[in-house]
């Protein structure tokens, strides 16, 4: 079984969806394994999203990702990574297949509800970042 990281961001918990988007993730056929709901520090957020720091968008990301409470997973299944990015969907909403979690609860490219770990390796790392 490969597992993979999901974060619930800041818009979708302040929205009252992580429950939905859990049963989402559960009615697809993952198991979530482990969870727990936090306030990333801005130093976490930093060292998260490192990899982006040289991008525009870094700055407004981390601070959008420490702004509020998210819900952390740890999500498994065959090929997770793969399926799990194919359940959340494109990182703009709008352009997003219908009933992909990103179309049902992001609002923008930036408040696009849900993160999910791009590669197997990542996804270790993620997990054990949080974890």
């Amino acid at each position: 079984m490969e597992k993979t990281l999901g974060i619930i961001k800041p818009d979708a918990v302040k929205s009252g969806f992580s429950d939905d988007i859990s049963a989402d993730i559960i009615s697809a056929g993952f198991n979530i394994i482990n969870s727990r709901t936090t306030t990333l520090t801005k130093e976490q957020g930093e060292q998260f999203y490192f990899v982006h720091k040289d991008r525009e968008f870094y700055r407004g990301l981390v601070d959008f990702m420490t702004s509020g409470t998210v819900t952390l997973l740890v999500i498994e299944k065959e090929n997770a990574v793969k399926d799990f990015r194919k359940l959340i969907g494109s990182t703009d909403p709008s352009e997003a297949i219908e009933g992909t979690i990103r179309k049902k609860y992001g609002t923008s490219i930036r408040f696009n509800a849900i993160h999910g770990s791009d590669s197997p390796s990542n996804a270790l790392n993620e997990i054990a970042f949080f974890f």
